[in-house]
């Protein structure tokens, strides 16, 4: 197999499991059950629309409870992550020059999520170094559209 063919290869669709925006710097994250992608600016009421190539953020749950274990925590709560969208069963780095979609939105990656300063106040000593590999990615918004919690993460 060609390594573009493997590239390609993913065994199931992901799955939203939570969405958050954050409304204006350092407020509390505002859990939602859907949410509306708007083409080139990014979700409905988050402070990073028009943000350019950092449009969305999308973290994995799988790494979440990686970054509890690295804490000696039993779980972290996403909010404290700070990222829009969580999934599950699918490798976001794996999308890298990839498109893909989420309920009727259509997604670019554009990078990878590195951990700020805020990591160690959200997560305590500690939490920068536990994120670092784990933040997730960010990306554009190509099509926009309702997503909503449980909706698949499809490469396309």
């Amino acid at each position: 197999m060609e390594l573009k063919e493997l590239q390609n290869g993913f065994a199931k669709p992901g799955r939203v499991v939570y969405i958050g925006v954050r409304p204006q710097r350092r407020e509390p994250v505002k859990v939602l059950d859907q949410v509306v992608a708007i083409e080139a600016r990014g979700l409905e009421g988050d402070r990073y629309k028009n943000s350019g190539i950092r449009q969305v953020t999308f973290i994995q749950a799988e790494h979440l409870k990686d970054v509890a274990s690295f804490l000696g925590r039993s779980s972290v709560e996403p909010e404290l992550t700070r990222r829009n969208i969580v999934v599950e069963g699918i490798n976001l780095l794996a999308l890298k020059g990839k498109q893909f979609s989420i309920g009727e939105a259509v997604f670019q990656y554009s990078g990878e999520c590195h951990p700020c300063s805020r990591m160690e106040e959200n997560l305590g000593t500690g939490g920068y170094n536990a994120m670092r590999g784990h933040g997730g990615i960010t990306a554009k918004v190509i099509q926009g559209g309702l997503i909503k919690t449980g909706d698949e993460v499809i490469a396309i």
